[in-house]
């Protein structure tokens, strides 16, 4: 599912256009993006997931096209682990 489906499945349950479902959407993953990314903290969702920073060290790696081995600098990257109560099997589909 892309966001032009998302917005349209939104749309559809929630009974409003798909353009006013789109951008809440925008709204929704830009507050998201900005608490984790520039304020560092952690979002939950109850019975969805967490949203965090995870720090990942200095490794060593290599251009596949030369084979040359080469530093890979430390660096956080966005991190999502759902809730134990996000199980595909057993949720309502609303």
């Amino acid at each position: 599912m892309n966001k032009t489906e998302l917005a349209a499945a939104v749309a559809a349950r929630a009974e409003i256009s798909k353009k006013d479902a789109a951008q809440l959407i925008n709204f929704v993953f830009g507050a998201i993006s900005d608490t984790v990314c520039e304020k560092g903290e952690e979002v939950a969702i109850p019975d969805f997931g967490k949203f965090s920073l995870k720090a990942v060290p200095e490794r060593k790696g290599r251009n596949p096209q030369t084979g040359e081995e080469l530093t890979i600098p430390a660096h956080d990257k966005v991190v999502f682990k759902p809730a134990t109560t996000f199980d595909i099997f057993s949720r309502k589909h609303y």
